[in-house]
């Protein structure tokens, strides 16, 4: 089995235009817009689950698991559209105690953030609002850039988390996953953008506030 990465890319931008002009032309309703976000992530989710098991047969590693929960210390970036998915799913699925703990968890994290410059931003490690005993709780709905970070060496994660300030403590990130989320989400965009529909980015704190 042989993987393109062009061939890939430009199919996953060319599912992700469809999804997003599925939006656009449905004038953004949000019933549409939280069925095309799910199937965006089910899509790749899909894909991510082929590529492990293809990378354990090539005798590969793809060393995330759940309670690895290095990276979820870092800031973390979604897509307005995406955190509206993740509001919902908050909304529908926790008690209000619990919500009103993730409300403060972001208010503290964005507090600690939101001052900081670009390079003391993206080293800064505080818990992400939905992480919980080494877990997201909001894992089904979890944004984009969550799904496809996915590490081939969890002491580079470690590495990371530890010394943030070094710039050889890269994660051994995999490239393949990043590109195809990275893609089908700039398809969905400019799927948005067909009908003047801009699209924002926030860290993901900003919008659980």
């Amino acid at each position: 089995m042989v993987f393109n990465q062009k061939n890939i890319e430009n199919a996953f931008y060319s599912d992700g235009y469809k999804l997003g002009m599925n939006v656009a032309v449905s004038e953004k309703d949000q019933q549409v817009l939280f069925e095309s976000v799910s199937e965006m992530y089910s899509a790749i989710d899909s894909f991510i689950e082929s590529l492990t098991q293809f990378a354990e047969k090539q005798h590969k590693r793809i060393d995330c698991k759940k309670g690895c929960e290095w990276c979820c210390h870092q800031p973390v970036f979604a897509l307005d559209y995406e955190l509206k998915y993740l509001n919902d799913f908050i909304s529908r699925n926790f008690t209000q105690e619990i919500k009103n703990e993730i409300k403060k968890r972001a208010k503290d994290k964005n507090n600690k953030l939101g001052m900081l410059k670009e390079t003391d931003l993206l080293n800064a490690k505080f818990p992400c609002p939905l992480l919980e005993n080494g877990a997201c709780i909001a894992y089904s709905a979890r944004p984009m850039a969550c799904r496809i970070y996915l590490s081939g060496d969890v002491k580079s994660c470690l590495n990371f988390y530890h010394h943030p300030e070094n710039k050889s403590s890269i994660p051994a990130l995999l490239n393949l996953p990043l590109r195809t989320g990275q893609m089908m989400n700039e398809g969905f965009k400019a799927g948005l953008k067909t009908m003047g529909i801009q699209t924002l980015e926030f860290r993901i704190e900003e919008k659980l506030i």
